[in-house]
C-alpha cells in the first residue's frame, strides 16, 4: 500500500471534515466513521496504516474499538478525547494506544504526530539493530524477534510502548538515562507530548514486572537506568 491509509473516527462531522482536510494537505488517503461498530467493520474490511480515534462514540466508545482492533493488529493508534486525566491516559496506554491528545486540539499539531509516528515506524524497519535475537535475565526471557516476554511462566502482556522501553532498557544495562534521552530513543527525536510519558510507562512497565520491578532503578535528579543481578 504506496500511499497511507487513515482511518478517522469521530461522530462530529466538522472534526472528521477539517482532520480530513489537513491529511489531503501531505496525500493522506482517509477513510471516515462515524461510530463504533462502523469503524470496526471499516478497519476489517479495508487496509489501514493509522487510526484517529475518539474515545465518546455512539454504539461503541473508542476503548472497546481499541481493544478490538489490538485483538487483530499493532497498527498505529492515537485517541482524541475531551478529557485529560492522567487515568485515562494510564487506560490508554495500557490498551496499546501510540499517542493521545485532547480536545479541542490543533490539527497542525495532530498532522505533525501523525507524521512522526509514520517516521519513527519507517526507521524502525529500515534499521538493522545490533542486538540478540532473544535474552534471558533470571527468570525474564526475551525473544526480540516476536516482542515475546516471558516472566517465570507467564506471558507478560506489554503494550507496544512498554515492549520498546523494557528493549532499550534490557540493550543498554547500567547506563543512566534522562527522561529526554529516553524519550528521543525509544518515542522519537520529534515527539510532541508531554516529558511524563516516560514516568506513566516506566510505572507500567514496573508493574508487570512485579518482584523484579526494582531492576528500573530511579536516578534522582536525572532519570532512570536498568540494573539487574546480572548487571548491577
Amino acid at each position: 500500500m504506496d500511499k497511507k491509509r487513515i482511518l478517522v473516527v469521530d461522530d462530529e462531522q466538522g472534526i472528521r471534515d477539517i482532520i480530513k482536510e489537513y491529511l489531503a494537505l501531505e496525500e493522506f488517503e482517509v477513510i471516515e466513521a462515524e461510530d463504533g461498530a462502523d469503524a470496526i467493520n471499516k478497519f476489517r474490511n479495508h487496509a489501514v496504516s493509522m487510526v484517529v480515534l475518539d474515545v465518546m462514540l455512539p454504539k461503541l466508545d473508542g476503548w472497546k474499538v481499541c481493544r478490538e482492533i489490538r485483538k487483530i493488529s499493532k497498527v498505529p493508534i492515537i485517541m482524541l478525547t475531551a478529557r485529560g486525566e492522567e487515568y485515562d491516559k494510564l487506560f490508554g496506554f495500557e490498551l496499546g494506544v501510540d499517542d493521545y491528545m485532547v480536545k479541542p486540539f490543533s490539527p497542525k499539531e495532530l498532522l505533525a504526530r501523525i507524521k512522526a509516528i509514520f517516521a519513527r515506524s519507517q526507521e524502525a524497519v529500515a534499521a538493522v539493530p545490533e542486538k540478540p535475537k532473544t535474552m534471558e535475565i533470571g527468570e525474564l526471557q526475551v525473544n526480540f524477534d516476536a516482542r515475546n516476554v516471558v516472566l517465570g511462566q507467564n506471558m507478560l502482556t506489554l503494550t507496544p510502548k512498554e515492549y520498546d522501553l523494557l528493549a532499550f532498557f534490557l540493550n543498554n544495562p547500567g547506563k543512566v538515562f534522562s527522561r529526554e534521552q529516553i524519550l528521543d530513543s525509544v518515542w522519537g527525536y520529534d515527539f510532541l507530548g508531554d516529558i511524563r510519558t516516560v514516568d506513566t510507562h516506566v510505572k507500567m512497565l514496573r508493574e508487570n514486572l512485579g518482584a523484579y520491578r526494582k531492576w528500573i532503578v530511579t536516578v534522582w535528579g536525572i532519570g532512570y537506568k536498568f540494573e539487574s543481578e546480572e548487571n548491577g
